[in-house]
């Protein structure tokens, strides 16, 4: 089977995603200054929602695009993926309600954590599909970005029994670091469309 299939299929499910994620923005309730500052951190949690989507969106892209062949594993572990991206309404909805408490702060962390693992489960299968010697098992390396993201997020979800506060400076940090583009996978497709 070939990857344009299940490309499609996961943009339809990320952006009905975001669309929830949409609709739970809670507009100020007067037209003032001072309710619209009430209501920064809703606005705030939606942005970093927003943003891990957008993120994982962008890399889902690009890995789908240097995979030649997919499996039925690779299917399955496409679903696992978006099963747990779904949660991140939820999970960001129960935070902004209660955004500083500890319980809906670490269960963002790990409505965060689970796609990560999930993420690597599925590129790893695409790599042993598509073989090690394939272009995109030489490109993704040592991934050290990768790698250092669960342990943040476990951290994050740790410290919201500390102060949440240190939690979501935590989980904002692992975004900013994310949105620093990983151009690894793009310029290996760039490079073999030239070599053609």
């Amino acid at each position: 089977m070939k990857p344009e299939r299940l490309n499609a299929f996961s943009d339809g499910v990320i952006a009905i995603i975001i669309t929830i994620m949409v609709l739970e923005l809670k507009v100020p309730d007067a037209p003032t200054v001072e309710a619209l500052v009430k209501v920064w951190p809703i606005f705030l949690s939606y942005v970093l929602s927003f943003t891990y989507v957008a993120i994982y969106w962008n890399n889902h892209h690009h890995l789908l695009h240097a995979c030649k062949h997919v499996s039925g594993a690779i299917l399955w572990a496409n679903t696992h993926l978006l099963f747990w991206l779904s949660l991140i309404p939820f999970a960001t909805a129960w935070m902004v309600e209660n955004h500083t408490a500890a319980i809906p702060a670490a269960i963002y962390g790990l409505a965060l954590l689970m796609p990560a693992i999930a993420y690597y489960i599925l590129q790893t299968l695409i790599v042993r599909t598509n073989g090690p010697n394939s272009r995109l098992a030489h490109v993704l390396g040592r991934d050290i970005k990768g790698k250092i993201s669960p342990v943040l997020y476990l951290t994050g979800t740790a410290f919201a029994f500390v102060n949440p506060w240190i939690s979501n400076l935590i989980y904002t940090a692992v975004a900013l670091m994310w949105l620093v583009p990983d151009r690894r996978i793009e310029r290996a497709i760039n490079e073999h469309l030239e070599a053609a």
